[in-house]
C-alpha cells in the first residue's frame, strides 16, 4: 500500500483530522463529506480533494481504505459499524459513542472483518501525558490512593440549541451530557493514568441550561487498585475556569491543568522533570496512528476496546444517579 487514503465525516471537529491526514506521511485525503455543502467544499478546495453530503456515496468508494467520523456523540458507532461493513477501516472522535451497547457492536464488527477500529483522544498522544504515564507506573508519586477531576466549563444555551443538526447537543438520542461530551476527554484520561474503575456512584442534574441531557455530574469512583477517584464535570460553570486533574499518592502528587501544564512534586524533589522518563517513539496524532495500524499492524493508540472504558464510566455514573446506588462495572 503506497498510502492509506481516507476520507472524512463531519466538518466540525473533523476539520482537525482533514488537516492532521493531510499533514501526515503515509497518508491521502481523498474525500471529506458534510451535511452542509458549504463545509464540504470549503475543505474540499482548500485540500484538493473531493467533497459530497452523501456518506454512503463516501462509504461505497473503493479509493478510501479508512474512514473518520466526527459526527453527534450518538451517532458514532453506527456509522462506524457501516464503514466496517463498507470495507473500511474506522476511527471516531470522542467519545466512542453514547451507549455501551453500540460500542460493543463496532468492537465485535471490526473483529469479524479484521478492520482497525480507533477513537480520537488528542492528550493520549501528548509525549508529555506519556511521559507523565511512564512516570506514575514506575512508581515516582508511590501507591496511589486518590484522584480528582475538575472540570469547570461554561457554555452558553446558545451551543446547546446551535450546531447542525440544530439543538442535537441539547438532546439526550445524540448527546450524553457534560461528562459524556466535554468531561469525557479527562475521564478517558485518569483512567488511563490510575487504571480500571470498580464502582461508581454518581450524581446528575440540569441546573442552568433547557436542554434534555445533564450540566452537571459528580462520580465518585473506587479503582480496581484500591485508590478512589472524584470526578466534577458542569457547562454551567461562570466564568470557565478549564479543567484540573489531580493525583495523589503516597510519595508525591501529580497537578495537571488544562490551561497550564504538570507538576509532578514528591518527598524526594520539589519539581520532577517528566523528560527523563523515556517513552517509545509514538504517533503525533490519529492520522499518524491510523496510518501505523493499517500498513504495520500496530495497536491503535486508543482502540475500540480501550475508548469503551470511558462510555462504561460515565453510563455507570448516569445509572447511579438514576437508581440512587453504586454500579459495578466490569472494565474489560
Amino acid at each position: 500500500m503506497s498510502s492509506v487514503r481516507f476520507g472524512i465525516m463531519g466538518l466540525g471537529r473533523g476539520r482537525g483530522a482533514a488537516k492532521q491526514v493531510v499533514a501526515a506521511e503515509g497518508s491521502a485525503l481523498v474525500c471529506v463529506c458534510d451535511l452542509q455543502e458549504d463545509k464540504a467544499v470549503e475543505q474540499a478546495e482548500m485540500y484538493g480533494c473531493d467533497w459530497t453530503t452523501n456518506y454512503k456515496a463516501m462509504f461505497a468508494r473503493d479509493d478510501i481504505d479508512a474512514i473518520g467520523i466526527y459526527t453527534s456523540s450518538g451517532t458514532h458507532c453506527d456509522y462506524a459499524i457501516e464503514a466496517i461493513e463498507a470495507g473500511k477501516h474506522a476511527f471516531v472522535t470522542k467519545p466512542m459513542d453514547i451507549l455501551v451497547e453500540k460500542c460493543d457492536a463496532a468492537i465485535q464488527a471490526a473483529k469479524d472483518a479484521g478492520k482497525v477500529l480507533a477513537v480520537d483522544f488528542g492528550n493520549r498522544y501528548s509525549k508529555e501525558n506519556q511521559q507523565l504515564k511512564a512516570a506514575i507506573d514506575q512508581g515516582i508519586i508511590g501507591q496511589i490512593f486518590l484522584g480528582d477531576v475538575k472540570m469547570k466549563w461554561w457554555r452558553e444555551q446558545s451551543y446547546y440549541n446551535g450546531g447542525f443538526p440544530m439543538g442535537w447537543r441539547s438532546r439526550k438520542e445524540t448527546e450524553g451530557g457534560s461528562i459524556a461530551n466535554q468531561g469525557v476527554h479527562f475521564v478517558d484520561l485518569i483512567c488511563w493514568l490510575l487504571g480500571p474503575v470498580q464502582e461508581v456512584y454518581g450524581r446528575s442534574a440540569t441546573m442552568t441550561h433547557d436542554i434534555e441531557t445533564e450540566d452537571i455530574t459528580i462520580a465518585q469512583l473506587t479503582f480496581q487498585s484500591g485508590a478512589w477517584g472524584l470526578i466534577t464535570t458542569t457547562t454551567s460553570s461562570y466564568p470557565n475556569l478549564g479543567t484540573q486533574v489531580e493525583i495523589s499518592g503516597t510519595k508525591g502528587t501529580v497537578r495537571w491543568d488544562q490551561r497550564g501544564g504538570i507538576e509532578v512534586m514528591t518527598k524526594d524533589e520539589e519539581l520532577v522533570d517528566l523528560s527523563r522518563f523515556e517513552v517509545p517513539d509514538a504517533p503525533a496524532d490519529i492520522a499518524e496512528d491510523m496510518v501505523s495500524a493499517i500498513t504495520k499492524g500496530t495497536a491503535p493508540v486508543v482502540s475500540g476496546e480501550e475508548g469503551r472504558k470511558s462510555v462504561e464510566l460515565f453510563c455507570a455514573a448516569y445509572a447511579s444517579s438514576k437508581s440512587g446506588s453504586p454500579v459495578v462495572i466490569d472494565q474489560r
